[in-house]
């Protein structure tokens, strides 16, 4: 009975852990937002512009998959740790 007891912690602790990486993920998310605008403005590498480069195109898609990415990793991580709690 204390063996399933400290599996239902060590699982809930997880789960606080999990929650707060994704939190933090989320919040350190508007930084990155705010450089992405930056760099895709006509200022930096002029994204709306259909003009440019074929290089500039494949930058600005770069920096365009750096959002989505970077959720999907949060979330993986996230992710991973609950899914460790089962698998052990």
């Amino acid at each position: 009975m204390d063996n399933m007891n400290n599996k239902g912690q060590g699982l809930l602790m997880a789960v606080v852990i999990a929650v707060m990486i994704f939190t933090v993920g989320m919040l350190f998310m508007q930084f990155l937002k705010s450089d992405i605008t930056d760099a895709r403005s006509p200022i930096g590498l002029d994204c709306q512009n259909s003009t440019i480069s074929d290089g500039n195109k494949v930058t600005c898609l770069g920096v365009d998959i750096v959002i989505p990415y970077f959720i999907i990793t949060v979330i993986s991580a996230a992710g991973g740790i609950i899914i460790s709690r089962f698998l052990l």
